[in-house]
């Protein structure tokens, strides 16, 4: 399995940045995949998560309202939408999969669990500064 992200890059407070994590040896909807994030100092956190199977979505508090998620399944390709961005999103952000039988995204206070990950894309930087 391979998740490839990409679609970082510097954008001023209040502007938008689309993340794209494209997938190879998994199909979306097969498993649950989402995105993390970790800023300096501070511990990856979970962003978002879909749960394949059922389709539902989970949300971080901090971003929830202001990032949306869609997927080209042509392309077997998620992409995550992010809206009136703020400095304190500033980080690197990781396309994450996991195993079903890990339970990640089964439920909303299941996003965090970086240990249920098994498959990590490469980092792709995203600073909002002005």
């Amino acid at each position: 399995v391979q998740l490839q992200a990409s679609g970082g890059g510097l954008v001023q407070p209040g502007g938008s940045l689309r993340l794209s994590c494209a997938a190879s040896g998994l199909t979306l909807g097969d498993r649950p995949i989402g995105w993390f994030r970790q800023a300096p100092g501070k511990e990856r956190e979970g962003v978002f998560c879909i749960d394949g199977d059922s389709g539902i979505a989970y949300y971080a508090d901090s971003v929830s309202g202001r990032f949306t998620h869609s997927r080209d399944n042509a392309k077997n390709t998620l992409y995550l939408q992010m809206n009136n961005m703020k400095p304190e999103d500033t980080a690197v952000y990781y396309c994450a999969a996991a195993d079903y039988r890990s339970g990640w995204c089964r439920h909303r206070r299941t996003l965090n669990s970086v240990n249920a990950i098994d498959n990590w894309g490469k980092g792709t930087q995203v600073t909002v500064s002005s």
